[in-house]
């Protein structure tokens, strides 16, 4: 159906006059005269009774007209849609991201978009950095923050939010809670809760290369993805492990966190915005513009 001819017979409605509904639609009274005459032989109903001093609606033309005014404002709704969508400001924006980027890198990130750009709605999955740099080149994600380093092959952009030095996790019940100053030489005879060499490759990658520099391979125990899942392995003293330093701020009881006072530079790993340089959405380059300022700061 015609969506030209619902908006002529709804001003037409409106004015119950050819001449003004002509005047209104900036179109001449005998174009309007046959769009609603066209609007008629398709419905096969009169919508107006024809009189000398205009026109009225008909009990057809009375039902039309409910159903009219709800087609033309989901048309302009639909029309608003795609043109917050395609300037960014409207749409679903895919973010996967790492556990960890719970504890300061979302909370400060997803209330200053929200803030700025109410009308995107925020689609939020929890994944592995891994599964997030494959959904990335699937274009099953916009954006997503990873934990670096990345051992696996891609082409992601990457924009650094939060530096993390590795920091020592002890079961509180372990004698070298007693130190306050550890190296991570001290540890190379515990057992170690480690990160998934496939679902973690990263912190797998970087926990293993800080122990070889120190001269041993570690005993590994216990094997986890996520930081929050190590934590709690080693709260349940199963092993020591090495955790990005902003799980210090949580607060599991059974836990005890140490710096490591022979930490080198290569000790860290952070978490960093990534996304497919070729497809960026709109809403996506507004949140990685934002997500630049609050990283320059």
């Amino acid at each position: 159906m015609d969506l030209r001819r619902i908006r002529h017979f709804h001003v037409l409605a409106e004015t119950l006059n050819f001449s003004r509904a002509a005047e209104r639609l900036h179109i001449a009274q005998p174009a309007l005269s046959v769009s609603i005459q066209k609007l008629e032989s398709e419905l096969g109903a009169r919508l107006f009774d024809r009189l000398p001093t205009g026109v009225a609606l008909t009990a057809s033309g009375q039902a039309v007209l409910i159903e009219a005014r709800r087609m033309l404002y989901h048309s302009e709704q639909m029309q608003r849609l795609a043109q917050d969508a395609a300037q960014g400001t409207g749409g679903p924006l895919r973010i996967g991201f790492v556990g960890s980027a719970i504890h300061r890198v979302l909370p400060t990130l997803v209330p200053a978009f929200r803030a700025e750009y109410p009308g995107v709605e925020l689609v939020l999955r929890e994944m592995t950095s891994h599964r997030i740099v494959e959904a990335l080149a699937e274009e099953g994600l916009d954006i997503g923050i990873v934990r670096t380093p990345l051992l696996q092959a891609n082409m992601a952009t990457l924009l650094t939010l939060q530096r993390d030095p590795f920091l020592l996790a002890l079961p509180r019940s372990h004698p070298l809670v007693e130190r306050e100053s550890l190296t991570i030489g001290d540890v190379s005879c515990e057992p170690f809760v480690m990160y998934s060499a496939t679902e973690a490759s990263g912190l797998n990658g970087a926990a293993m290369g800080l122990c070889q520099s120190a001269g041993f391979v570690p005993i590994v125990s216990q094997e986890a993805t996520q930081v929050q899942t190590v934590l709690a392995l080693v709260e349940s003293g199963l092993g020591v492990a090495l955790v990005p330093a902003v799980m210090r701020g949580q607060r599991e009881p059974g836990v005890v966190y140490r710096e490591l006072g022979d930490l080198p530079q290569s000790g860290e790993t952070t978490l960093a915005l990534a996304w497919q340089a070729d497809h960026e959405t709109p809403a996506s380059l507004r949140f990685i513009e934002l997500a630049r300022r609050h990283a320059a700061a």
